[in-house]
This record gives structure tokens, sequence and C-alpha cells, in this order.
């Protein structure tokens, strides 16, 4: 048993390095098979035309074959009617008491001295040896001359019979030749009763000829296909070629460079291509630049207006100011009338604040003030400042974070504003339910969700929640006051981070919002602790806060209790809602 167990593990330790190389070699071949439409072109040439040429010669050798058969065939008939007439007439003369075995010996070699003086009377048979069998009759023994036992007795019985046969056999001749033969048998009608006469013809002469046109076909296919290897290869060029100059153009068009254009040359298929190729990338660059124009004009359009606002609204707010400090002496009209217009000054510089970041974001002028801190105390600031719009919605807010701290060297003031525009929209679309707020981190990254069980989104909507001013539904009321901006800023925020903010949700079930940021500043998020979808829901509201249960991972959960105190004016969260 231990023995078999040695040799097993030394074959598997040959074995396995000989799979390795298999499998990468085999890797390897289809992945270049894939990317070379060259390759495959001459391989599909050379296979189909490896078919043709062995169907062919295959077709040609057979016919010649079968030339060769029959012309040995017809010239052994003739070469045996010959002989027999030659033994007849022999026969007819002899003495009757000269011995039969005499007499066989003289009618052989009265034959043999005919074949090698008479070539040219013995046509295309070619040389022969005969061989002669008189059939034992009671007690007499059979009497024979020649090499009998290379006689077949299959043909010996359709010759008794009185038929002309012939049989192809493989002899061995005491003269050296050993090979393939054509024995032709015949009865006689001689004075000697029941005289068979066989002529043995070696194929000696038609296998060399059929060998010579096997290996000159064989040669003429092999140089054949090396041919046609060359010329699919220098036709699959001419066409490779100018589809690989457009591939090289149109990734260099991509990176930017929309000066780049296919050269042009003759009036074929390729010259047409690269035309139309021409043509599509002259519209595309002019559409491109005029986007660019626009763009750009649009920016500095948001950039210009929100600028010049910012001196009108600081002078606005500073009466708006003096007027709300007044308001105990006014009527409750007018009381109520300078609370909505603080109210709405509030919403309008969140607004503009929105706008000087986007217009930052995409001038490209935003700056990361990142630090190492621990990232639990931007989450704590986050739900503070969204804890008036949870009380006033009856929404519990819960918090699964770690115990340990959680350090990552991120910018906190972007990182809180993220947090709470996703649970000012959690807030807004969530229906009252309770929503969970949850950090998790590992070696590389840390990653936070926010999680509602709200109206959730519609199938592609967790890509346009990101756009600018878009909303799911423009009919439901924002209790957070937002702009419409928040998530583009935020997804702007998690970018300039070098991370990473994703959505998911489905109708009726709610939505989840996850933040990734790698830990180290300039390390790319490869993966994130926490999956976008979760599993199940398994979070519900409950008649008592401290009864409230997050989905369980593990770590102590924590629901924010909803505080009475009345919050002070200026109640809107900026940016915060799902547009």
């Amino acid at each position: 048993m231990t023995r078999v167990s040695r040799w097993r593990r030394r074959l598997s330790r040959w074995l396995t390095p000989l799979l390795r190389w298999c499998r990468t070699t085999s890797n390897t071949l289809a992945h270049t098979w894939r990317r070379s439409l060259q390759l495959r072109v001459v391989v599909s040439t050379l296979t189909l035309s490896l078919i043709v040429i062995g169907i062919l010669g295959v077709v040609l050798t057979s016919q010649i074959t079968d030339r060769l058969v029959e012309a040995k065939i017809t010239a052994a008939r003739e070469e045996m009617d010959r002989a027999r007439s030659v033994v007849e007439t022999q026969s007819a003369g002899a003495d009757d008491s000269t011995a039969l075995a005499a007499q066989l010996a003289s009618f052989a070699s009265m034959l043999t001295s005919r074949n090698q003086t008479s070539g040219q009377a013995s046509g295309s048979a070619g040389t022969f040896d005969p061989v002669l069998i008189v059939p034992g009759d009671g007690p007499r023994e059979p009497t024979t001359f020649g090499e009998t036992d290379q006689i077949p007795q299959n043909l010996r019985e359709f010759v008794q019979r009185g038929l002309i046969s012939y049989q192809f056999s493989t002899v061995d001749n005491p003269d050296g030749y050993s090979g393939p033969a054509l024995i032709i048998g015949s009865p006689t009608a001689s004075s000697i009763s029941s005289l068979e006469l066989y002529l043995v013809f070696p194929l000696g002469s038609e296998d060399r000829s059929l060998s010579l046109v096997r290996s000159t076909l064989l040669i003429g296919g092999a140089v054949l296909l090396v041919l046609l290897a060359a010329i699919s290869l220098l036709v699959a060029r001419q066409v490779v070629l100018p589809i690989r100059s457009a591939s090289r153009i149109a990734v260099r068009f991509a990176d930017g460079r929309l000066k780049e254009r296919m050269p042009v040359r003759g009036e074929d298929d390729m010259a047409r291509l690269a035309m139309s190729f021409n043509e599509m990338a002259e519209s595309l660059s002019k559409q491109i630049t005029q986007l660019e124009e626009f763009g750009n004009l649009q920016k500095r359009f948001t950039s210009d207006v929100s600028h010049e606002l910012r001196t009108p609204l600081t002078t606005v707010r500073m009466a708006a100011d003096l007027i709300y400090d007044g308001s105990e002496n006014l009527d409750p009209m007018l009381r109520r009338s300078s609370e909505l217009l603080v109210a709405e000054l509030d919403r309008f510089e969140g607004l503009l604040a929105d706008l000087l970041e986007i217009s930052r974001h995409d001038a490209g002028v935003a700056e990361l003030a990142s630090e190492q801190l621990d990232v639990r105390m931007c989450a704590r600031a986050a739900v503070t400042t969204v804890r008036h719009l949870a009380r006033e919605s009856g929404t519990e807010l819960i918090v699964d974070m770690p115990d340990e701290p959680v350090t990552a060297d991120v910018d906190p003031r972007r990182v809180e504003r993220v947090l709470r525009n996703l649970l000012a929209n959690a807030i807004d679309h969530g229906d009252g339910q309770p929503i969970l707020l949850r950090l998790r981190a590992d070696d590389n990254a840390l990653a936070f969700i926010v999680r509602d069980n709200g109206v959730g989104l519609r199938p592609g909507e967790e890509k346009l929640v990101f756009n600018r001013f878009w909303r799911s539904d423009p009919s439901r009321v924002r209790r957070s006051g937002g702009t419409g901006l928040g998530l583009a800023i935020s997804v702007e925020d998690a970018n300039l981070h070098d991370g990473k903010l994703e959505a998911w949700g489905e109708p009726g079930v709610g939505a989840c919002f996850r933040l990734t940021l790698p830990r180290a500043r300039g390390k790319k998020v490869v993966s994130s602790p926490l999956p976008l979808k979760p599993a199940t829901a398994k979070f519900v509201r409950t008649p008592s806060a401290a009864d409230v249960v997050a989905e369980p991972v593990g770590e102590d959960t924590s629901s924010i209790p909803v505080p009475r105190d009345t919050e002070p004016r200026g109640s809107s969260v900026p940016g915060g809602d799902r547009q």
C-alpha cells in the first residue's frame, strides 16, 4: 500500500506540471485564435485546402491503381492464352515413354525460356513464374513443378472446375522477391489429364509505380499547401492591415485625438470603408466640439450666476434676519410671512452653495482636504444634522457601526455631506419606515450603506438617480428641502476620494445606497466590505425605539432617539433629496 501511494505521489508530481503547461498552452492558443483574424483565415484556408487535396489524392490514387490492375489482368490473360497454347502443343508431340515430371519440367522450361527471350511477345504483363500441377489419381501421387505452395487453394478449386481464374496474393520466391503478385490459373486440353497451369506475375513494378505516384502527390500537395498558405497570408494581410489601422485610429480617437483619420488608397471596398470612417470621425468630432463648447458655456453660466447672486442674496438675508428678529411685534400674518421668507432664503442659499460646489467639480478645481480620522464621527455628524427630519416624519434611524474606531484618510466635510444627503433622501422616500445606516471596513476599504423600506427604485433608475435635478416622482413632497443636486455632488465627492457611490432598489421594497472609500489615499477600490443588494429586509419599525433590530451582522446596533426639543429655524438639509 505504501509503494502504491509513493507511485501515486510521483505520478502526481510528474503530471501536475504537464497539465499546467498544457492548460497554459491551450489558453494561449485560444487567446491568439480569438484575437487574430489573419490566423483564422490562414488556418481555415489550409484546412479546407488539405481536405480537398486529400480527397483528390485518394481519388487519383484509386483511379491509377484501378487502371494498372486492369491492364495487368488483361495482359496476364493474354499471356495465359499463349502459355496454354504452348503447353498443349508441346504435350501433343511429347513421347509417352517420358516421365510425367520430366514432361512438366520441359513445359516449364519452354515457358520460362520464352518469357526471357520474348519480352515483346509477353506484352505488358511482365515476367512470370510458371507452376504446373497434375492432381493425384487414386494411388498415384500428385505431380507438380514450381512453387506450388504459393497457389491459393480456393484458386485451384475454381481451375479444377474448368474456369480461368485469377487472384491477388502475397508470394515469397526463393529468388528474393517478396511482395504482392497476380496469380492466374487455367485448365489445359493437353494429353495429360487434369493438367493445371498457373502463372505467377510479381507486382513489384506496379507497386513501385504506385509508390512513386503517392510520393509525387504527397510532395505536390505539401508544396501546394505552402503556396496556398503564402497566398492566403498575403490576401488576409491586405484585408487585415486596414482593419488594424482603423482599430488603432479608433482607439486614438476615443482617447481624445479627434484629428485622427484613416488614409484612403484606391477605390476598392477598403477605400470606401476608410472614407466612411473618416466621415463618421469628422461628424463625431464636430458634435463633440459643439457639446464641449455648450458644456463649457453652461458651466461658466452656472458659476457666474452663482457668484453674482451671492451679493444681493446677502443683502436680502440681512433684511430678512432683521425682520425675523422683530417678528414678535408683528401681527400673526406678517410673522408667518417672515418665517416663510427665512425658510426659502435658507433653501436658496443651499441651492447657491450646491451650484458653486458642482461648478468647482465641473471646472476640476475641487480640492480634497483629507486627514486621518475616525469615520464614525462623520456618520454621527450626519445623523445629528438630519435628526429633525426624522422627528418630523416619525422615522427611526438605525445606526450599525463597529465598536472599534474605523480610521481612514478622508475629507470629513465631504464624507459627512454624502451621508447627510443619503439619509435625507432615505427620509424623504422611506414612507416613515426605519432607515439603516451601517458601516463596515476591511484592510483596504470601508463602506457605508443607507437602506430604507420605502418606494424603492424602478429598473434603470439606479443610474438616473445621480443625474442633476432628476426626480423619480415629481409630485412627492421634499421634507428635506433638497435642491436636486445632492446626489450629483455626492457622487463627485466619492470620485474625488477614488471611491464609488452606487444605488440599488426595487419598487415597493426600498432602496439601498452604498458609499465605498479606500482607507489610504491614492488607492483604488477593488471590492466593498458590504453588499449593495441586501439579502432580506429584516429590520422593521417597532413601537419602542429600544426594540428596533437591525440586520444581524455581529456588532451591536443602536437606534437614534427622536429629540423632543424644537429645532432652530432653517430646517432644510442642503442637497439632501432623492432627486
